[in-house]
């Protein structure tokens, strides 16, 4: 059952999440919106420029915003230095989405060798294999598998219908989303005269604390090291993430990317969607990669690094596409004509 609507006056939430009050600080406020769909009983956020010419015609009970968007401001407001990361917090108080699971299910499997916390919550027929150890307020959605030996962290929220391999461990108030797998077998293989020869893959995977990952994403264990993610990993849907690879924290991986196997990523990066990352590469701290690039190399200073080509009218591509098949023919003119100085 869905939780009943909560409601906070805005001097309350500025003193849950920091921040001045401008205005009222009585108003009652019971969830959030955009400026443009906002009603009075909502609170708003101002995080982008583009968006500031809706701040006079909104209709939202009070409005997050910076300092230097507060001067002309005229409804309530929270002012903080950070509004976005402020309005993640306050949206986090108002969330009334259903709980994975409540209370431990009938129809769930629990091994006599396995440990659990307080407060552990199972959903109906999920599978807690021997050995397998969970923190207090660990949730189990339905049709999970926790196999042989695996740990998870307090507060872990694990959604339903997600895979996790063997001696995988989880730290604290991580999340993952349905239809993932963590820990599989790397894709670990050697060739005799043309036969593929699998490898065992007999690492792990570690993921670190406060992590969070997407539905219908692939973390595979290590071939003898293991596959670490490391403290605020964020990963969206659909990523592939190889044996062996190292996730520094704070990271961000966005969906659709592929990391081959023993990718050693730094701290506080950022890749956008649609990116191919070769394996057995490094990557330094605070890059951000952007869509649809492919990496082939080391990156060995912070940046922004790109290789995807951004949409353009058919006309254009087709034009370009015409001159670059041209590049080795104009390449061997200049030579020539170099050559004649």
């Amino acid at each position: 059952m869905q939780q009943q609507p909560k409601v906070f006056s805005l001097a309350e939430l500025a003193e849950q999440v920091g921040g001045d009050v401008q205005g009222n600080g009585d108003i009652s406020l019971s969830g959030v919106g955009t400026l443009s769909s906002a009603n009075s009983s909502q609170i708003s956020f101002l995080t982008n420029s583009k968006y500031r010419s809706q701040l006079q015609q909104t209709e939202a009970g009070a409005v997050i915003l910076h300092p230097n968007d507060a001067v002309d401001c005229p409804i309530p407001a929270l002012v903080h230095n950070n509004p976005h990361a402020t309005f993640a917090r306050i949206a986090q108080l108002f969330d009334t989405t259903p709980g994975v699971a409540v209370g431990q299910h009938a129809t769930a499997i629990v091994a006599k060798s396995a440990t659990l916390g307080n407060n552990v919550a199972l959903g109906p027929h999920c599978v807690i294999e021997d050995d397998v150890e969970l923190g207090d307020n660990v949730v189990i959605g339905a049709n999970t598998v926790v196999s042989k030996g695996s740990k998870i962290g307090a507060g872990t929220v694990i959604h339903p219908n997600v895979t996790i391999y063997h001696s995988v461990r989880i730290g604290k108030r991580v999340r993952v989303h349905s239809q993932t797998v963590i820990g599989a077998d790397g894709f670990g293989y050697a060739n005799d005269a043309g036969t593929w020869l699998p490898i065992p893959q007999t690492g792990s995977v570690v993921i670190g604390d406060d992590s969070q990952i997407g539905a219908s994403s692939t973390i595979d264990r290590g071939a003898l090291d293991d596959t670490i993610i490391g403290t605020n990993v964020i990963i969206d849907n659909q990523v592939q993430v190889g044996h062996n690879c190292i996730i520094g924290d704070h990271s961000c991986i966005c969906g659709a990317t592929g990391i081959a196997g023993s990718t050693h990523i730094g701290k506080y990066v950022i890749i956008a969607g649609g990116c191919g990352i070769n394996g057995h590469l490094t990557i330094c701290d605070n890059v951000q990669i952007t869509g649809y690039t492919m990496v082939t190399s080391d990156i060995k200073e912070p940046g922004v690094y790109s290789s995807g080509q951004p949409a353009m009218t058919n006309r254009e591509w087709r034009k370009n596409a015409v001159r670059a098949r041209q590049l080795d023919k104009l390449f061997e003119r200049v030579k020539q004509l170099e050559k004649q100085k």
